[in-house]
């Protein structure tokens, strides 16, 4: 090989011929992204929140849940958007009454055809099916219903929220693998304590164990701040619990009502899993695994707070459309649905896999953290829990169990 010459002093080196093309094509695409920088705009329709009183003077009022998560997915995007000419936005409407038809109506006229909801499964049906969500791509952010999996699903929707099944099943495959398969089922007097009940149950037959006891909450908590509150409480979780023996009592209270009242008064000293102790759920401020440290140092540095569930949801369908625009050039929702429901689209997520939508029903596979309010104690699936053709179908309703198909 012959000898490099040195340059004489003060001339610069010439650039080696790949080099100097690369930088070139980096310039030209620069140039070419600026001058016809494409306009993603996307809109969020979610309800302003109700009053809600905590448990406890420890926890913080979370302010902006689900568009604090959609405001990091549009900084991410744009991120990688100034290289690849993408410019992301997001347009919020924080509904006060039930007129969500006319927020989208309005939104559409203005040009937005890729939307977040965060609404009940009747609003968010009502939505896709208006003529004006034809062309549109809606992404349920918020609702965890199984039939808007099962039966009632729509084309043009797309799920990122978990399903109730997919929290059960990821609860039940840690109870199974634990070996705690007696369960003690204590579910809350609202219909979605119920729904959340129904997909427990579900878990239990799918994965060997048995529900030996079930019990109706039918007391009003909320004596806490009283001076005997504590011993009322006391009295009352341990003679609702004093039943046969089981494993594990499994709490269905998604009002967050009743079911913290339960920790360490039961009448046996058993664990707590469900809407409360273990708690299955798609983000948790603890996860800290694959690379998820930063992920939520970024996200409190901007908010000053912790990731909610909801937040992620809203952060995966801001970046699944920042993917698939990315990979097809195109803001057209019928383009981005194609390209997200197809095998080639993966997100990288902080989860330690990719992850991908299924095909029948818009739902996206992921895994599901377990976890209680400190530390993280398992994610789901378990191992051992294998699937033909991917082991986080395991979680929810599979392709056979359900009514949806996707053309």
């Amino acid at each position: 090989m012959p000898a490099v010459k040195p340059s004489p002093r003060g001339a610069v080196a010439p650039l080696p011929t790949l080099v100097l093309a690369t930088l070139l094509s980096l310039s030209a695409l620069a140039s070419t992204s600026w001058a016809e920088t494409l306009e993603v705009r996307i809109g969020l329709i979610s309800r302003e929140p109700q009053e809600y009183i905590p448990l406890s003077s420890l926890e913080i009022p979370i302010e902006n849940d689900g568009l604090e998560g959609a405001m990091q997915g549009v900084r991410d995007n744009n991120t990688t958007g100034r290289f690849t000419g993408q410019a992301f936005s997001i347009s919020p409407v924080a509904l006060e009454g039930d007129d969500a038809s006319g927020a989208l109506r309005k939104l559409h006229a203005e040009g937005l055809r890729l939307f977040l909801v965060s609404l009940p499964a009747e609003a968010l049906l009502a939505l896709a099916d208006l003529p004006e969500a034809r062309d549109s791509l809606i992404f349920n952010i918020g609702a965890p219903d199984d039939p808007l999996r099962t039966q009632d699903c729509r084309a043009n929707v797309l799920h990122t929220a978990p399903s109730r099944a997919m929290l059960a099943d990821a609860l039940a495959q840690y109870l199974a693998w634990k070996r705690w398969q007696k369960w003690f089922l204590v579910v809350g007097p609202h219909p979605g304590d119920q729904a959340y009940a129904a997909a427990l149950k579900r878990a239990a037959k799918r994965f060997g164990a048995k529900i030996v006891e079930e019990k109706a909450w039918t007391f009003e908590a909320g004596a806490s701040r009283t001076d005997s509150g504590h011993f009322n409480e006391q009295q009352l979780a341990n003679s609702f619990t004093q039943v046969d023996d089981y494993d594990i009592l499994v709490v269905a209270d998604e009002a967050d009502e009743f079911g913290e009242y339960l920790n360490y008064r039961t009448y046996r000293p058993r664990p707590i899993g469900g809407t409360q102790g273990l708690i299955p759920a798609a983000w948790s401020g603890v996860m800290e695994q694959w690379g998820a440290t930063q992920f939520q140092r970024r996200f409190r540095d901007e908010t000053g707070r912790l990731m909610t569930p909801l937040d992620y949801a809203a952060w995966l369908a801001v970046r699944s459309i920042g993917e698939a625009a990315t990979r097809t050039q195109s803001a057209d929702a019928q383009v981005l649905r194609d390209y997200i429901l197809s095998p080639d689209f993966e997100l990288a997520a902080f989860k330690g896999v990719p992850l991908s939508f299924r095909d029948w029903n818009g739902q996206v596979r992921q895994p599901i953290l377990l976890s209680e309010p400190r530390v993280l104690v398992s994610v789901s699936p378990q191992q051992g829990f294998l699937h033909q053709f991917s082991v986080l179908d395991t979680l929810g309703y599979d392709r056979g169990e359900t009514q949806c198909g996707r053309d």
